[in-house]
């Protein structure tokens, strides 16, 4: 019985996993709004009913999405933040794991890229709570330097929420530049990493 319950979660899994490459292969080409319950279905050959065993509705899938393109980097954005906020090899390092994960996952980009400020709500919330968690976990990183001593709560998150907006912003760029190449790409590299150190020299002065 034990074997007969393994082998069903596997296949389950298995749909599972087709119906969210399925959607994110449609979604390269339209937004979620548009996207269609019986098109994902017959991408991966099964029926409505299938797909109600996985997800409510295409909303949910969308938010299954925003947790598999951005869960996974908890402790990893807050974790470049944990050296002095003013070093080139911090800001460095920051710019090179978003570049990785451009290059790694650019289906997943574009869509949180595209769904940020789309047209479902529940998405929009998901992708909003998630960034969110990545402002206080830099805020966290941020506020054991030696550097925010006297900075305000308030301030401290308001210097992550830069930071993360600056580092969402990098992420679409660096897709942006992935079809133009190589040198496209250094060159939102060197921008990205010059509005690093403006935000750290404009962090230096904040409390003059």
């Amino acid at each position: 019985m034990s074997h007969t319950r393994g082998i069903r979660q596997a296949q389950k899994q298995k749909t599972r996993r087709a119906l969210l490459d399925a959607a994110l292969r449609l979604l390269a080409d339209q937004g979620l709004s548009s996207l269609g319950l019986r098109e994902v279905t017959r991408a991966v050959g099964v029926t409505p009913t299938a797909f109600y065993r996985h997800f409510r509705d295409t909303a949910d899938l969308g938010t299954a999405l925003v947790e598999e393109a951005l869960g996974s980097l908890h402790g990893m954005i807050g974790g470049t933040f944990e050296e002095a906020a003013d070093s080139d090899e911090r800001i460095d390092r920051a710019v090179e794991v978003i570049r990785r994960q451009v290059r790694a996952y650019p289906a997943h980009v574009r869509f949180v890229s595209r769904e940020r400020h789309g047209g479902v709500r529940q998405v929009r919330e998901a992708i909003a709570a998630q960034l969110r968690r990545f402002s206080t976990e830099v805020a966290t990183a941020l506020g054991a330097q030696p550097a925010s001593a006297g900075w305000s709560g308030d301030d401290l998150r308001m210097l992550a929420d830069v930071y993360v907006d600056h580092l969402v912003m990098t992420a679409s760029a660096f897709l942006d530049a992935a079809e133009e190449g190589p040198d496209a790409e250094e060159r939102v590299a060197f921008t990205a990493r010059r509005q690093l150190r403006l935000i750290a020299l404009g962090r230096r002065h904040w409390l003059d």
